[in-house]
């Protein structure tokens, strides 16, 4: 069985943008990871249902969305709507709406593109955050994430207000503010991942290091606090930012990534789906992991490494979570991003 993995990155020193290559479960290998479309930044990318690929990218002095259609196994270019000013940190397919989200981090804004029929992209709405937190890094608002919620509202994370916002959205791409959810100061909201259950969600702490288990009430689109945990051993105490949050399909295996620390922390989550006990600390081989991800089974686990360009894979045991290394030092320039597909 193989699949294509795709991985988007930096292009500020060795970088090309997304590379593609070839994952083969038989082998637990990664191979022939080779440039796949040449753009300036193409640090987040997802893929619709109808295989267009959205994809962040910066082109001169803006930055935006750019489309391409996947379907002939050769990238087209359908189109980029651009904006000045740096580009945004995340993308996510709305498929029932035919909508696009994007968060742009340095602008605190929330992007909604409406996908036309040939999967190209026009901007519907925007909405800009404001507010600030107490550390340095939150100056101002910084909208890092914007996704689905399970019962289909939009669901912000701002990493400079430590908010966890809820959006009602129409067909037009039209948001309307429903609910607020405000972490400790300084937590740094980050990402967001929901369980199976669809009634637990884990928001990842970029600037605490920890992962809070939250309880989401559907009936009005709020969440509440269940508890905090630690992504770091008791002995670390030099800088660490998390990044990337993961939950396995069957809802018994949390993960996230360190980077600073640079390792793959595992939880184990309760069967009620509401406490977590860390398991393992997983080295990532490398310096800065700013992103991971499942394969398609499962069964495995890639993770990039962005300040020293390698990745590793790792084979993922189904029942206790952990992790091994199978394959290093992979050939991942700037890579941030990594997408099974």
């Amino acid at each position: 069985m193989t699949e294509e993995v795709l991985i988007g990155g930096y292009t500020r020193r060795i970088g090309k943008g997304i590379y593609r290559g070839i994952f083969d479960a038989t082998t637990a290998t990664v191979s022939d990871i080779q440039p796949f479309i040449n753009l300036d930044n193409a640090s987040y990318l997802t893929i619709s249902n109808r295989n267009i690929l959205y994809t962040v990218i910066k082109d001169g002095d803006q930055g935006g969305i750019a489309a391409y259609d996947l379907a002939s196994g050769t990238p087209v270019f359908l189109n980029a709507v651009l904006a000045a000013g740096a580009p945004p940190a995340y993308v996510a397919v709305d498929e029932d709406r035919q909508l696009v989200y994007a968060a742009n981090y340095h602008k605190g804004e929330i992007l909604v593109y409406q996908i036309q029929a040939d999967g190209s992209l026009t901007l519907a709405s925007t909405t800009v955050h404001e507010g600030h937190g107490p550390r340095p890094e939150q100056a101002s608002a910084h909208v890092h994430y914007t996704d689905l919620t399970p019962d289909h509202r939009l669901v912000v994370c701002d990493l400079g207000t430590d908010e966890l916002v809820t959006y009602a959205v129409d067909n037009a791409g039209q948001l309307t503010k429903v609910a607020s959810y405000k972490s400790e100061p300084g937590f740094g909201t980050r990402h967001l991942v929901f369980h199976p259950n669809h009634k637990t969600a884990y928001l990842l702490g970029e600037l605490s290091s920890e992962v809070t288990v939250l309880d989401y009430h559907a009936a009005d689109g709020t969440f509440s606090a269940v508890a905090t945990y630690s992504m770091l051993p008791a002995d670390w105490h030099e800088a660490n930012g998390g990044a990337a949050i993961r939950v396995s399909r069957d809802g018994r295996f949390l993960y996230a990534s360190n980077r600073g620390y640079n390792s793959i922390v595992v939880y184990a989550i309760s069967d009620d789906s509401r406490q977590l006990r860390a398991i393992q600390q997983m080295s990532t081989d490398g310096e800065f992991p700013r992103d991971f991800n499942l394969s398609a089974n499962d069964d495995f686990l890639l993770a990039v490494n962005q300040n020293s360009d390698n990745g590793t894979l790792y084979r993922r045991d189904a029942q206790t979570g952990l992790l091994t290394a199978c394959q290093k030092d992979l050939e991942t320039p700037e890579g941030v991003c990594v997408l099974f597909h």
